[in-house]
């Protein structure tokens, strides 16, 4: 039986048709090999952990939700939110307004923007250990160079990590330079995106620059921006390295967030994996939420 030559050219084309839908699943499938094993095993691993009770990692008991209910009567959690709350509301709005205004800065040098460029983003490449401790010792009360400095000229010496409102303002402020190049970077990106006979017609049309900043650039920002506010809303809810090694979540608790929470119920005597990871699995619907909230505002907004 012969076959016709218009079927073996169907069957070569959907041979390479079907071989050009799978290459890229083949390049993604390393990548999505590591996220399934590290990110996404480990959370539905936790969820379940969640329900029982262990001291030792090996031997579970199952509790239901006693771990979720012994979270909500935690008299320290109530402060703790509380603590998050502050930190992440001051922190993702100093963020989006401080990266915001060195974005449209850097964007307008003429001279050197590269060198700005870098300079900003530097901190990110810290490890946040290292900038927690380099911090710590920047506004140590007694020996550090912030308050020689203050004193020098008749400001007297704060004790910035030792008062509880001194404390959440300091991790606040850390929290903000260790981030801000990122974020700066991001909103560089975007304004670069715009294109720029929007700027020169507004100049010709006699506009200011204010003007063409209030009414051009952080318009046409707002996607960009958006993504600023959500990023910084997560960094905020998961920051803990260099908070834990700047103040160690003192002064008197004052600033303890909830994953170092997380960490201390987890690893910490008495180790209670179970409640630990109930807390974690909060903090994810707490984050999921909020994200969601700003995406779907933003989306409002810029429908309106």
């Amino acid at each position: 039986m012969m076959v016709s030559p218009s079927n073996v050219t169907k069957r070569r084309r959907s041979t390479f048709t079907w071989r050009r839908r799978l290459v890229p699943y083949v390049f993604i499938a390393p990548n999505l090999f590591i996220f399934l094993t590290f990110i996404i095993w480990p959370a539905l691993r936790g969820i379940y952990i969640s329900f029982f009770d262990s001291m030792d990692g090996s031997q579970f008991t199952y509790v239901g939700t006693a771990n979720y209910k012994a979270i909500f009567n935690d008299p320290t959690v109530a402060t703790i939110a509380r603590n998050t709350a502050i930190y992440v509301v001051f922190y993702m709005l100093i963020s989006t307004l401080l990266s915001l205004t060195f974005a449209i800065i850097i964007n307008q040098q003429k001279f050197a923007r590269g060198f700005f460029r870098s300079i900003v983003f530097l901190p990110v490449m810290l490890s946040p250990i290292v900038v927690g401790l380099i911090w710590n010792d920047v506004l140590d009360r007694k020996v550090g160079p912030l308050n020689t400095l203050l004193e020098a000229i008749g400001g007297g010496s704060p004790g910035w990590l030792v008062e509880p409102k001194l404390g959440m303002i300091s991790a606040i402020f850390v929290g903000v330079w260790v981030h801000l190049g990122f974020y700066t970077i991001i909103l560089l990106a975007g304004l670069q995106g715009i294109d720029s006979s929007i700027f020169e017609a507004a100049t010709m049309d006699g506009a200011t620059r204010w003007q063409i900043t209030r009414r051009i650039t952080l318009p046409l920002l707002k996607p960009t921006t958006l993504i600023i506010v959500i990023l910084s809303t997560i960094h905020g809810f998961q920051s803990f390295d260099f908070i834990y090694t700047l103040t160690g979540g003192g002064p008197l608790g004052a600033t303890t967030l909830i994953v170092q929470y997380i960490y201390e119920r987890a690893f910490q005597s008495p180790i209670q994996y179970g409640l630990g990871s109930a807390a974690g699995v909060i903090l994810f619907l707490i984050i999921f939420a909020f994200t969601a909230l700003n995406f779907l505002v933003g989306k409002r907004r810029e429908a309106i």
